[in-house]
């Protein structure tokens, strides 16, 4: 694969549970990513958001990595969420991640001091992780969860790294996304918001890493082949009727409303994590709704 850009459109994988123990359930896993892949995705992203990867530890995100690996060929891409409170523990995990098979990291930043991460401690912390990682780094932007907006300028300041390669904005505001593809037109860029698809690509971004595509994988892959055909109208036709599934599915339920969505279409949601709560049967119901008169 080297030599071969990364993008397109990745899903990042929810982590099935087993409901009686609450053991990660490797088969599950295995499954969902092939039945994803044969909707077309170019890759699989595990550990992320979507995947409940803060409920998760160092051990299980490892072996995460290694199952899904078995199940995407080396034909399409492996990406792991291996960000972390610590720089030793962010470092730690993305070298697991890429021993076990990763060919990608996503870091976010830690989140719990993100009121003392200065955006000079931010360049130090990304640099530490891209220094050690033997795979390429992305920067994982995603303020709804770390309580921390990364700003372009950081993204200017680590341009230079030979080993960190791109971002994932999941900030899900256009005007961002617009900043960091000017603030580092060499790297990839990653739009984390399935509303944003289209308006994305129209930016020149390389992709999208999804959690819409964890469960309507055809959808996001036909907008994409749209727009690169040049079917610029056809791409944003595509995009219309998503908008309204993203921001019921993902946005208002998180990875409990793509868990549903994922056991109506056909695949294993299961339960979250604790203390996630599960999903309220009305929502459940309702999800059941806005997915089947097109899916």
């Amino acid at each position: 694969m080297s030599g071969r850009r990364f993008g397109g459109v990745l899903a990042p994988i929810t982590t099935p549970f087993d409901p009686a123990t609450g053991d990660v359930r490797p088969g599950a896993l295995r499954q969902n990513i092939t039945l994803l892949l044969e909707a077309g995705l170019d890759g699989i992203v595990v550990a992320g958001s979507t995947g409940e990867a803060p409920l998760l530890d160092a051990d299980e995100q490892r072996r995460l990595v290694a199952c899904a690996r078995d199940a995407v060929p080396r034909d399409r891409w492996l990406f792991a969420g291996t960000g972390a409170e610590s720089t030793r523990e962010a470092v730690a995990r993305s070298r697991a991640a890429a021993v076990a098979g990763a060919d990608a990291v996503l870091v976010r930043p830690p989140g719990y001091f993100a009121a003392a991460l200065t955006p000079a401690a931010l360049v130090d912390y990304f640099r530490a992780v891209g220094d050690a990682c033997p795979v390429p780094v992305l920067v994982y932007n995603i303020p709804k969860y770390t309580h921390l907006a990364i700003a372009p300028a950081v993204l200017e300041q680590l341009a230079a790294h030979p080993n960190i390669l791109g971002v994932k904005d999941s900030s899900g505001d256009v005007k961002n996304l617009g900043a960091y593809r000017a603030a580092v037109p060499e790297w990839l860029v990653f739009v984390g918001s399935g509303s944003l698809f289209y308006a994305a690509l129209e930016l020149g971004c390389d992709g999208g890493i999804l959690a819409l595509a964890c469960f309507a994988a055809r959808r996001c892959v036909d907008l994409f082949a749209a727009f690169r055909a040049g079917d610029r109208a056809r791409a944003e036709a595509l995009q219309q009727p998503l908008i309204p599934l993203n921001k019921a599915i993902v946005s208002e339920l998180g990875a409990a409303g793509v868990k549903a969505a994922m056991d109506a279409v056909g695949l294993t949601g299961g339960p979250v994590r604790a203390p996630l709560p599960a999903l309220a049967p009305a929502d459940r119901e309702r999800v059941v709704r806005l997915l089947t008169p097109g899916d």
